[in-house]
């Protein structure tokens, strides 16, 4: 009986020391009768990354972290050991990265290609392919608090932008968006004037002109009908009054040039004009719709809009007011 009990218990402590042993291999990531390759990494910093951490090769667990060593220079040497039948890409870099938001990293073994084109990961990938030797280059990738501490600070300047444009936009801006309104005011009606004085000039050139070619087509038929009766009228000595005729004539045709001329000046001085004004205009109004200056900021943002008809209503409840109850608003004294 005794003996039998002896049994039992060599059984069951052998049992639970077999059983230690499997549990201490798989927590150790052992890998009984397979054949794996270690592959070292280089860094100047790995972060939170530790022994065990998974190693990654196109999304697929691939091995795990054996040794973080200190190296000289300031570096940082990552063993890993890989499955015997991994194959590593064509230029190998390795980025240490958070894998959750529980603080476990990993190892990523990639193509220097297809690293992130941050500028501190390249520099970091740079600086350790130009210390050399066998180790593969490697760099730390930013962890979750480093982005939100850039976060916040984007947030907090974003704060500040506001508090400023608020501070900005204050009674006296106001006032000069409203200058701005009344001088835009005053530029349209400037404009308006123009346009309508210069059409008017245009008419006026226009009548001058046709008078001027009605003119030149009654002198082309009197030299006509006077070529015609040249013949006849020598004889009869008419030939001196066609001559004054003709003299006349051409007088007639050169103040017509003339007038022609002076009007095509005054056309081409109003067309400069007009142009400039239109230009001026169009550059404004440009601008405007770009937002840019005081009138473009209350075009683009309606809030003005808004408290100028609030304020007019005020003004009508006011007007109302005071034609109820005068006497209590105005008060008339008689000497």
């Amino acid at each position: 009986m005794n003996r039998s009990n002896d049994f039992v218990v060599g059984v069951v402590v052998l049992g639970a020391s077999a059983a230690i042993l499997a549990f201490t291999l798989w927590l150790g990531q052992a890998h009984l009768g397979t054949t794996q390759r270690e592959v070292v990494a280089r860094f100047r910093d790995v972060g939170n990354a530790k022994v065990g951490n998974a190693v990654v090769i196109r999304g697929v667990e691939s091995g795990r972290i054996q040794a973080i060593e200190l190296a000289d220079n300031g570096w940082v040497q990552v063993r890993m050991t890989l499955d015997h039948d991994v194959t590593l890409p064509h230029d190998p870099v390795v980025l240490l990265n958070e894998a959750s938001m529980f603080g476990e990293w990993q190892a990523m073994i990639m193509d220097r290609s297809a690293a992130p084109t941050n500028e501190d990961v390249q520099r970091q990938l740079a600086e350790a392919s130009a210390a050399g030797g066998g180790p593969l280059p490697g760099a730390r990738l930013p962890d979750i608090a480093q982005l939100t501490a850039v976060a916040g600070h984007i947030a907090g300047d974003v704060s500040r932008v506001a508090e400023r444009f608020q501070v900005a936009f204050d009674d006296h801006a106001a006032r000069e968006l409203r200058e701005s309104i009344r001088n835009v005011s005053e530029l349209s009606a400037e404009l308006a004037r123009t346009v309508r004085v210069q059409s008017r000039n245009l008419q006026q050139l226009s009548a001058d002109v046709h008078g001027t070619l009605t003119a030149v087509d009654a002198t082309a038929d009197a030299l006509q009908r006077t070529a015609m009766r040249v013949d006849s009228s020598t004889a009869s000595g008419q030939v001196p009054r066609i001559i004054g005729n003709i003299d006349a004539a051409s007088e007639d045709v050169r103040a017509s040039s003339r007038d022609l001329r002076e009007a095509s000046r005054a056309l081409a001085r109003t067309q400069q004009r007009l142009d400039s004004v239109l230009a001026r205009t169009d550059s404004v109004m440009a601008k405007i719709d770009r937002g840019q200056g005081t009138l473009g900021l209350m075009v683009n943002d309606p809030s003005l809009y808004q408290n100028a008809d609030a304020l007019v209503a005020q003004m009508r409840d006011l007007v109302t007011e005071i034609k109820s109850h005068p006497r209590k608003y105005l008060t008339v004294k008689v000497f």
